[in-house]
């Protein structure tokens, strides 16, 4: 694969809007997946150099969040373990499906990610009243361990549900909750990364375009995040996933 000048831009522009995305409201992937598609990536190739791409992104804020992280570690050495099996779950399923099946469900999964981002205060205020105590360790090892699938498989939206599940089953502040997800993130990404650059097919001209983008957003993001409210943008990554869902949903059913 080649890449024009427009669209070594085009990634290098997209990549960093997703890592500021990610870093301030959440679903960067819905920017940067479809910034793949349109260089001409074939769905599978383009979820997966996505996904590699994002990776020193969650490393970023990992290494951001580093402080909090101390006094959580019994927390992400015990939901970490599920995060690696769930992850390489979610590369089998993706990588041993055929390619149709992935792309028939793609749009549907940008447009509940984007319904997830939409609705996530909703959400939030929904798991805090079912908030439970009991078994708590137990039932955010398990849904841990179902969300990193997710995560492997495609990924958009996977922070918004790991917070939401960390506000289930655990204890500690929103910050602790926020530090525990990007840890979370970066373990399901690694595992993930790991099967992908050996078994699938990976286009590694875009990964080393987009990877610095990446960083780079998401060290700028908190920057952004106190010039633009988070709603604003988080509205405008809601719009643009939206409508890429339904084109994609529109060439979907037009070429059957």
């Amino acid at each position: 694969m080649s890449l024009h000048l427009v669209q070594f831009l085009f990634l290098v522009g997209a990549a960093i809007l997703a890592g500021v995305v990610n870093s301030v409201a959440g679903g960067g992937s819905l920017i940067s997946f479809p910034a793949l598609l349109a260089v001409g990536l074939p769905p599978v190739v383009a979820n997966v150099t996505n996904s590699v791409a994002s990776w020193p992104g969650y490393l970023g804020g990992t290494l951001g969040y580093r402080q909090l992280l101390g006094h959580q570690r019994s927390k992400i050495v015990h939901t970490g373990v599920a995060a690696i099996f769930g992850s390489l779950a979610g590369t089998a399923v993706l990588l041993l499906s055929p390619a149709s099946v992935f792309k028939a469900v793609v749009p549907f999964l940008v447009l509940g990610s984007c319904a997830l981002l939409a609705f996530r205060g909703h959400v939030a205020a929904l798991f805090a009243m079912l908030r439970r105590k009991e078994g708590s360790e137990v039932g955010l090892i398990a849904a841990v361990g179902i969300a990193a699938v997710y995560g492997s498989y495609f990924g958009a939206g996977l922070g918004i549900i790991l917070l939401a599940l960390l506000s289930i089953f655990a204890e500690g502040s929103l910050q602790e909750h926020n530090a525990v997800k990007v840890a979370l993130s970066l373990v399901i990404a690694t595992a993930g990364d790991l099967v992908f650059v050996v078994f699938a097919h990976v286009s590694y001209l875009s990964v080393v375009v987009m990877a610095g983008g990446f960083l780079i957003g998401g060290l700028a993001g908190a920057k952004v995040a106190r010039k633009m409210p988070a709603g604003l943008l988080r509205g405008l990554v809601i719009g643009y996933g939206t409508i890429i869902g339904l084109v994609l949903l529109y060439q979907n059913l037009h070429a059957n």
